[in-house]
């Protein structure tokens, strides 16, 4: 499903307008990342839980020359299932 899908879909079970849909739902998504983006989790009781986790540095290869290389440490973006989700997908 791509955005604009999902879009459609908001705007059909919500009785909003396609471009009143899409304003939501980028929104939500701006406020998703503006809260990861400083450090907070965003938690929706029976869906899941996004939080930011830490990659350590760590030793990689080149493929195409087979040489070794440093990657640094970084943090990226996760995101758990709750269990009404994992109920819902069963």
């Amino acid at each position: 499903m791509t955005k604009s899908d999902f879009v459609d879909k908001v705007a059909d079970s919500s009785g909003l307008t396609k471009k009143d849909a899409g304003s939501a739902v980028d929104a939500v998504l701006k406020s998703i990342e503006d809260a990861l983006r400083s450090g907070e989790d965003v938690s929706f009781t029976g869906f899941g839980k996004f939080h930011v986790a830490q990659r350590g540095a760590r030793e990689g290869r080149n493929p195409r020359t087979g040489e070794t290389m440093q990657i640094a440490a970084s943090k990226v973006p996760r995101f758990t299932a709750g269990s009404g989700l994992k109920k819902a997908i069963k």
